[in-house]
């Protein structure tokens, strides 16, 4: 599950958090560019505002057939005959709009992103502590076995996660999807292994409801002709609105209509468009395959796998991962920034001391164990140091404006006082107490 960093914290040893991320949700901080609706109940594709337009072009044709033709049907039919018509046209409209629901307002099969990259195989972290850093970079593409056939997966730098078999990665939606088919403008959504049904579906059932709309206007312009003894020709001038939809049924029959039987056809082999017109599995063997009637089991009677993302569950707090003072790791194909530009760029704090030796006033010993004379740091161990760049990150040492240029003291803190009390090292700092002074110069 996709988690994010845990917020900053005020004071890293009162161990406060501020509780404002408490109340967040994941569809609150999703990374990925969808739309989300009820507080996360319904999960659109960024392009949601052509969903508008597709209920459009369905209700408005369908709104015109019930008032021009198929009320007048009504009285050329008997009772049950004539209202039967308009009903079905209604309830079949609310069919297809559920369809459309189902397809664009629901996850289709994302895979939630990694907080961090993978591990490289073979890594057991035993660099670890060493003076070197390895740089292990994970592998662009990987070799899996699928049904004994040989399939390449690749890395995703956006999720930091293998792809698995079928799978890519939107560029719309910015998401890895499951059995990926397509992104479709009309419905505003990835088209992928949890909606693929029922866009079928939907584009099928608009299909035959272009087909009903488009027969039944026949059937009203033969009534008129039959009832007025006149030609084809001045029967479709009495009914203009059944030539319009006519005309609009029949453009869109070609356009659901072939794409009703291009998908019949992917179902039929177990391909995805994207397969279809990337890899072109007529050529080799399609690993997917498994025979006519599995195929269309896979689809239409297989059970729906459940969401690997719970939208409205609330954001998990990453776990703080323990400092390292010698860091090996790995990285992402794509990353090889240099360490030193972490943290806006800035080197490490105690990197930027050596230049304050010339100063008469805060001079640094390399003999003494822990010097702090005139506001001077002698030669401190990286324990030592690191506890104080901590603390001084956090706020907790007050440093002066300028040091060793006017007669002040740096305030150590209890923490580094006893923890240079424990270090026991024999060039001084055994020695007395006046090696560790926090006075204010003479």
């Amino acid at each position: 599950m996709y988690v994010v960093p845990p917020p900053k914290r005020s004071d890293p040893l009162s161990g406060s958090t501020t509780a404002a991320s408490d109340a967040l949700r994941i569809y609150q901080t999703w990374k990925g560019s969808n739309i989300f609706f009820l507080q996360g109940r319904f999960m659109f594709g960024p392009d949601v505002r052509s969903l508008a337009l597709t209920v459009f072009l369905i209700v408005a044709p369908v709104a015109t057939f019930c008032v021009f033709v198929a009320r007048k049907l009504m009285d050329d039919f008997s009772y049950h005959w004539g209202i039967s018509i308009m009903v079905v046209a209604v309830v079949f409209t609310f069919y297809v709009l559920g369809l459309l629901l189902l397809t664009s307002g629901r996850d289709p099969g994302i895979i939630p992103r990694n907080a961090h990259p993978p591990e490289p195989e073979g890594y057991d972290g035993s660099a670890e502590g060493s003076g070197q850093t390895p740089q292990l970079r994970l592998p662009r593409i990987k070799e899996v076995e699928v049904n004994g056939i040989t399939v390449k997966i690749k890395y995703c730098d956006t999720c930091m996660l293998y792809r698995p078999p079928r799978c890519s990665h939107c560029s719309i939606c910015n998401n890895c999807v499951e059995r990926f088919d397509h992104h479709c403008p009309w419905v505003g959504q990835c088209i992928g292994l949890r909606n693929y049904r029922f866009f079928f579906m939907f584009v099928f059932s608009t299909t035959l409801l272009c087909i009903y709309v488009f027969s039944f206007c026949w059937v009203y312009i033969t009534r008129i002709m039959n009832s007025e003894e006149t030609t084809i020709w001045k029967a479709m001038i009495m009914t203009p609105a059944s030539i319009v939809l006519i005309i609009y049924t029949f453009i869109s029959v070609w356009f659901v209509g072939g794409l009703t039987a291009f998908h019949l056809y992917l179902i039929s082999t177990n391909q995805t468009t994207y397969e279809n017109f990337r890899y072109r599995y007529d050529r080799r063997a399609n690993p997917y395959n498994k025979g006519v009637a599995q195929n269309f089991k896979e689809i239409f009677t297989s059970p729906i796998p459940p969401s690997k993302n719970d939208f409205r569950a609330k954001v998990p707090e990453e776990p703080t991962l323990p400092a390292r003072s010698v860091g090996g790791g790995f990285v992402s194909p794509n990353m090889g920034k240099a360490l030193d530009d972490i943290e806006m760029g800035r080197k490490a704090v105690w990197g930027d001391v050596g230049p304050l030796t010339d100063h008469p006033e805060g001079h640094f010993s390399d003999n003494d164990g822990l010097n702090i004379k005139d506001g001077g740091f002698g030669g401190m161990s990286p324990e030592i140091r690191s506890t104080v760049d901590e603390g001084d990150r956090a706020g907790l040492h007050p440093r002066r404006s300028s040091w060793g240029r006017k007669s002040g003291s740096w305030e150590m803190s209890p923490e580094v006082l006893a923890l240079a009390s424990r270090m026991g090292e024999p060039n001084g700092m055994g020695g007395s107490s006046s090696s560790l002074t926090t006075g204010r110069a003479t």
